[in-house]
């Protein structure tokens, strides 16, 4: 395993190298990686539904897909959302693209580190971006008070919050986030990126989805790739008022979906209890995963709803040389955060993954932090039995799609 991958490739550009790319640079010699740098959901979806997805590939290559209202009249339909509140679009990234093109004219307010998209992309058309900075001595809690003021004394127009954030999983009960709504009803748009926001367990409602649908200002942005473990299909969708979601939907191509997108979307219905088996499952992945992390000297763990962990590395330890260390010598691949505005090197953002495989890492993990000699006390934490999570729990977090009905009834 050591020494298959060239660590070089990892510094061509300011994003991660994606697993196609770690792959091909194998040069064929077998190596296994395990990713735990892209957040997934390596719990869905099912080998059943990709039996299906299997069975119907040449269809799904050769032929179009159906428009894009067809499909996001099928999600809705699932979802119990009105169709003319959404607009899906081949990623999230899609949609904060023409977020940016549409609804931000002047200026975007939002707090770091986050999600680097919402920094890039209007830096890219030449606005101005306001950024808040997460203090690290408060965990990287998001105190929403102190930002809305840091909002008003920079004048911003419109204001973002990822909620979990990207990186470092935390979360602003439901409550709060409404409280912010009311306080910037007078902005030109407040966006709320909820794509992970179905990994929370914290409470039973999460979602401001409901509310977006009513509120003259507000957008829910939702990533269907990092909830179902499916980024290579590419989409998400978003939610607003029947006029901002019209306006988005009317940008996007028409058939800006692929067929992989529909079928997946079609499968949803008859498959929504795995689905959520598979949120509860990683729950417990992200706790278990969490306490041995925690239980490294020297390591700092911060507590995340999201399906990742961010952690700190002593003083002394370098993030870049620890990202080479584990993909070249132990095939594990993880996201290093040196380039996130708001961070450094000496943070990684870790995806929960099954036992097993924190296993892998962890022995990696502690090789480097503490020496080989000391690594067979990492070896002694090792992987539940087999069937351990045959009956996970229910999980608490309600749907966005239940939220809707309460209101409706």
């Amino acid at each position: 395993m050591a020494g298959s991958i060239d660590a070089n490739l990892l510094r061509q550009n300011a994003h991660s190298p994606s697993f196609f790319a770690l792959n091909r640079a194998d040069g064929g010699h077998g190596t296994e990686l395990v990713d735990f740098c892209i957040p997934c959901n390596p719990y869905f979806p099912t080998p059943e539904m990709f039996g299906r997805l299997r069975d119907n590939l040449e269809t799904i290559l050769k032929y179009y897909p159906s428009d894009a209202d067809t499909i996001t009249a099928e999600l809705c339909a699932t979802l119990g959302l009105n169709p003319q509140t959404v607009a899906m679009g081949n990623g999230s990234t899609e949609l904060i693209t023409w977020i940016d093109h549409l609804l931000v004219r002047e200026s975007l307010c939002t707090p770091i580190p986050t999600f680097g998209r919402w920094t890039d992309q209007p830096l890219e058309t030449g606005k101005r971006v306001d950024m808040f900075p997460l203090p690290e001595s408060r965990d990287f809690a998001l105190d929403l008070d102190a930002f809305v003021g840091f909002l008003r004394e920079r004048r911003s127009r419109v204001a973002v919050i990822c909620n979990p954030n990207n990186p470092d999983g935390g979360y602003v009960p439901r409550r709060d986030v409404l409280r912010m709504l009311d306080a910037l009803v007078d902005l030109d748009l407040v966006v709320v990126d909820e794509s992970f926001i179905d990994f929370v367990d914290a409470e039973p409602h999460t979602s401001v989805a409901d509310e977006a649908a009513i509120r003259p200002n507000v957008v829910v942005l939702k990533s269907l790739g990092k909830n179902f473990g499916l980024h290579g299909i590419r989409f998400g969708y978003l939610v607003a008022n029947p006029a901002l979601a019209g306006r988005i939907r009317k940008a996007l191509p028409k058939w800006n979906l692929n067929s992989f997108a529909e079928i997946v979307v079609f499968l949803l219905k008859e498959h929504r209890a795995e689905y959520q088996a598979s949120l509860s499952r990683l729950a417990l992945d992200r706790r278990s995963m969490a306490r041995q992390l925690a239980s490294l000297p020297g390591l700092r763990v911060f507590a995340s709803q999201g399906n990742f962990i961010l952690i700190k590395l002593p003083d002394d330890k370098d993030g870049v040389r620890l990202r080479d260390y584990l993909l070249s010598e132990h095939g594990v691949f993880v996201r290093e955060c040196g380039n996130k505005l708001g961070s450094t090197s000496r943070f990684l953002r870790l995806v929960v993954r099954p036992p097993q495989d924190v296993h892998r890492l962890l022995t990696g993990l502690g090789s480097f932090l503490y020496g080989t000699e000391k690594a067979h006390l990492i070896n002694t934490v090792m992987p539940p039995e087999a069937g351990a999570y045959e009956q996970p729990p229910r999980l608490h977090a309600t749907p966005v799609e239940d939220v809707y009905r309460t209101r409706a009834g």
